[in-house]
C-alpha cells in the first residue's frame, strides 16, 4: 500500500520527493487527520456497537492464561442428572429432602451453606415446617428482584423466601443477574444484599464495596468449580471422600454434568467469557460461586475511566501521527503491527496484573487509521507524481521503456554510471537560411521546427532511444541506457535511416502548401551523425536543476560527425565502433580516415548505403587503399566507375575527386 523511497529519488531530488508538499502542509495533514481519528474512535467508543466488541475483546483477554482458582472457594452441590436418576422425584424436590442436605452438610463440616433455590411460595406444610427448621445463621436463601416495565408504569418485583425460613437467622440474598447485550454476564450486580455477597459476610465476616461496572474474572468453562452431586451430599460418608466439606462454602443449586450449550439453552445456565471460547453456558450456581471469589478474593476487574479510554486513544492517534511524521511506507506497517500488539499485550498484562481493563481496540484503530490514512495520501501523491513522471519519460523514451522502468525501477541507475552508449545528433541542412528567411514570422519558424521534430522523435523513440535533449533544430539520443539493449548500435542506425526517409512525406506536405500561397518550397534535410563509446551518464547539472544526459569522448565524436556529413555529401556518418557493431545487419561503407577536430586520433569515417554486389564494395575498398596510399590516378580511375555503381555517393565521389586533384583541405573543422 505504501511506499518509503518512490524509485524516481534520484531523478527528482528533495522537491520530488515532498511531492509537491511542504513540511508545514504535511504537519496540518495529519495533525488533522491525527484529530478525527481521535474524535472519530472516541465517539465509536460510546456507541453499543462498539462497546459489544470491546466486550468480547475483554471476552478474550480474561481467558487468555486465567488465574487459578482460589483454593479456599466455594464447592458446588449440583442438582445434576444422576441426583434426578438416584432420588426418582421430579421437581420441585419436597423441601424436607432440602432440610436433610442442609443438616448433613452442617454435620459434615461445612462453614457457610447458600441454596440458589427460591422459596417464595408455600408447599406442603409439614416439609416447609422441616426446611424452617433446618434453617440457621449458616444459610443464605436465594431471593429474586425483577424489573417489570408496563406503557403505564415500572415495577420492581422482589421474590423472597418465606417468612419462617429466615426465622431463625438464616438470610435472604438476590441471585439475580444483569446481562450483556450480547446476553453474557461480565459484571458483578450491584445489589450490596446479593447472594454471593450475602455468603461472602456471613462467612468472613466483613462487606466489600460493590464497584460499578466491575468486571468479573473467570477461572475456567463450565464445570470447572469443584462438584458433588446432590444425592451424594445426601449421605457424604457413603459416597465422598473425608472432610470434602469441613470449612467449605458450599452453593447448592441446578448444575446439569453435560453443561448446555448457547444454541439449546438451559434452565438457570449463563453465557460468561468462556462461552466465547467453549460455546457452553455455565450454571447459575457456579456463576455465583464466581462471583463469590472475585469478592472474597478481591480478583475482579475494573474497568478504567471513560477520561482515561479517551485519553488513551488521542494518545494512540498522536503517536501514528508522529510515526508517519516524515513519510510511510513498509516501516510504517511494521509499526502499526507493533503498535496493535503492543495495546493488545499491555491491556492483557494490565488485565492480569493490575485488574484494570483498558480496551485496546479504540486505541489500536486509532493508530492504523492514521497510518492507513496518511499512508492512503502518500500513495495517491505518489501515484500522481509516477503518473506524472511517466509522463515526462514519455517524451524522451519509448512507451515500452517506460513501462518496464515503471515495473522494474531497478533498472534505473541514476547518479552517474559508466556504460557503452550509441549516441546519434541530427541537425538540419541550411537551417540558419531557413531562420533568415522567416525571421519577420518566429511563429511560422517555431511550427516548422515542431512539424519537423515530431517524427524525427517518433522515430527515435520507436527505435528504443532516449531523447537526451533538444538543442534549437537539433536532436541529441542515446541508446543503453537508462535500460539495457545490446543491439543499441542496430537500433540507433536504424533509427537514422528511418528519420531520413520520414522528410520525404514532410517535404511533400511542405511543397504542397508552398504551391498553394505561390511560394518557393523548402526542401528539409538533415545530416546525422552515430558514434559507440564508454560514456558516463546520470544526472548532469546543478543541485536546483538537472537533466539525465549523457557525456565522454564518444559523445563529443558523434556532434563532430554530424558536423562532417555534409562535407562528404551524405545524411549520415557512422564512427568506427558503430560501424563495427552495424556491419551484419547493414551494407556499411568506409568513407575516410581523418583528423576530426578536437582528437589527436585519426577516426575513420563510414555511411550505410542500399544493399549492392560484392564487387562494387570490392572496388570502393581498393579505390580507398590507392587514396590512402597516395596513389591519385589509380583511385581517379575508378571513381567515375564507382559514381554509377553507387549513385546514393555520387556527392561524396564528387568531393573526393576535388580532394585528389587539388591541395588537401583541412576537413577536421
Amino acid at each position: 500500500m505504501f511506499v518509503s523511497k518512490p524509485w524516481w529519488k534520484g531523478l527528482l531530488g528533495d522537491q520530488a520527493r515532498d511531492a509537491g508538499t511542504s513540511r508545514r502542509q504535511r504537519r496540518n495533514s495529519i495533525g488533522l487527520i491525527a484529530l478525527v481519528a481521535a474524535v472519530v474512535m472516541t465517539a465509536l467508543s460510546f456507541t453499543p456497537p462498539w462497546q459489544l466488541v470491546e466486550a468480547r475483546a475483554y471476552d478474550f483477554l480474561s481467558t487468555t492464561l486465567p488465574p487459578a482458582r482460589p483454593s479456599d472457594g466455594p464447592i458446588i452441590v449440583a442438582i445434576d442428572e444422576p441426583s434426578f436418576a438416584e432420588l426418582g422425584l421430579q421437581w420441585p424436590w419436597p423441601r424436607d429432602l432440602h432440610a436433610r442436605l442442609v443438616t448433613a452438610l452442617r454435620q459434615a463440616g461445612a462453614k457457610t451453606i447458600g441454596l440458589d433455590i427460591i422459596f417464595a411460595e408455600p408447599s406442603n406444610p409439614a416439609a416447609d415446617g422441616a426446611l424452617a427448621a433446618a434453617m440457621g445463621p449458616d444459610v443464605v436463601l436465594a431471593a429474586d428482584e425483577s424489573l417489570i416495565e408496563t406503557p403505564q408504569a415500572t415495577q420492581i418485583v422482589r421474590a423472597e423466601p418465606l417468612p419462617p425460613l429466615t426465622a431463625t437467622g438464616a438470610r435472604a440474598g438476590i441471585a439475580s443477574i444483569s446481562l450483556e447485550r450480547d446476553g453474557a454476564l461480565r459484571r458483578i450486580p450491584l445489589y450490596p444484599d446479593g447472594f454471593a455477597a450475602t455468603l461472602m459476610q456471613m462467612n468472613m465476616g466483613v462487606t466489600t464495596n460493590l464497584l460499578q461496572g466491575a468486571l468479573i474474572q473467570t477461572f475456567g468453562p463450565a464445570r470447572s468449580y469443584p462438584t458433588v452431586s446432590y444425592y451424594q451430599a445426601l449421605d457424604p460418608e457413603n459416597f465422598l471422600p473425608p472432610d470434602v466439606f469441613r470449612g467449605k462454602t458450599v452453593i447448592v443449586g441446578l448444575s446439569m454434568q453435560s453443561a448446555p450449550t448457547t444454541d439449546a439453552g438451559g434452565a438457570d445456565a449463563y453465557a460468561t467469557s468462556w462461552t466465547a471460547r467453549t460455546g457452553r453456558l455455565v450454571s447459575g450456581a457456579e456463576v455465583q460461586a464466581t462471583i463469590y471469589d472475585n469478592l472474597a478474593a478481591k480478583l475482579f476487574v475494573v474497568p478504567v475511566p471513560a477520561a482515561l479510554a479517551v485519553a488513551a486513544t488521542v494518545l494512540s492517534a498522536l503517536l501514528a501521527g508522529f510515526v508517519v511524521w516524515r513519510q510511510t511506507g513498509w516501516r510504517t506497517i511494521m509499526a502499526a503491527v507493533f503498535a496493535v500488539a503492543a495495546f493488545a499485550i499491555g491491556s492483557f498484562l494490565l488485565l492480569r496484573f493490575g485488574r484494570i481493563y483498558m480496551a485496546p481496540l479504540s486505541p489500536s484503530l486509532a493508530f492504523v487509521a492514521v497510518a492507513a490514512a496518511q499512508g492512503a495520501r502518500d500513495y495517491a501523491a505518489e501515484r500522481r507524481l509516477r503518473q506524472g513522471i511517466t509522463r515526462a519519460f514519455s517524451q524522451y523514451l519509448s512507451p515500452v521503456l517506460v513501462e518496464r522502468l515503471a515495473n522494474d525501477p531497478s533498472k534505473l541507475k541514476l547518479g552517474g554510471e559508466k556504460r557503452t552508449l550509441t549516441v546519434l545528433f541530427c541537425d538540419v541542412r541550411g537551417f540558419t537560411t531557413i531562420s533568415e528567411q522567416m525571421k519577420d514570422d518566429p511563429q511560422r519558424l517555431t511550427a516548422l521546427v515542431n512539424r519537423l521534430l515530431n517524427p524525427l522523435s517518433d522515430v527515435v523513440m520507436k527505435a528504443g532511444g532516449t531523447i537526451d535533449k533538444y538543442i534549437g533544430d537539433c536532436v541529441m539520443a542515446f541508446w543503453n541506457a537508462p535500460l539495457d539493449e545490446p543491439d543499441h548500435a542496430t537500433h540507433a542506425v536504424a533509427a537514422a535511416l528511418e528519420m531520413v526517409r520520414a522528410l520525404d512525406p514532410l517535404n511533400a506536405e511542405l511543397a504542397a502548401e508552398a504551391a498553394e500561397k505561390g511560394e518557393t518550397p523548402l526542401e528539409l534535410r538533415i545530416g546525422i551523425g552515430i558514434n559507440t563509446g564508454d560514456c558516463v551518464v546520470g544526472n548532469m547539472g546543478s543541485d536546483r536543476r538537472f537533466d539525465y544526459s549523457v557525456l565522454g569522448d564518444a559523445v563529443n565524436l558523434a556532434s563532430r560527425l554530424e558536423g562532417q556529413t555534409k562535407a562528404y555529401g551524405v545524411s549520415l556518418l557512422l564512427g568506427s565502433e558503430t560501424a563495427r557493431l552495424v556491419d551484419d545487419a547493414f551494407t556499411v561503407v568506409e568513407l575516410d580516415r581523418t583528423l576530426v577536430k578536437g582528437k589527436s586520433e585519426i577516426a575513420t569515417v563510414s555511411t550505410v548505403v542500399p544493399p549492392v554486389g560484392d564487387a562494387v564494395l570490392a572496388q570502393h575498398r581498393a579505390m580507398l587503399d590507392h587514396v590512402y596510399s597516395g596513389k591519385t590516378v589509380e583511385a581517379l580511375s575508378l571513381l567515375e566507375h564507382l559514381r554509377k555503381q553507387l549513385p546514393m555517393l555520387a556527392s561524396y565521389y564528387a568531393g573526393l575527386r576535388q580532394r585528389l586533384t587539388a591541395p588537401k583541405p583541412d576537413l577536421a573543422g
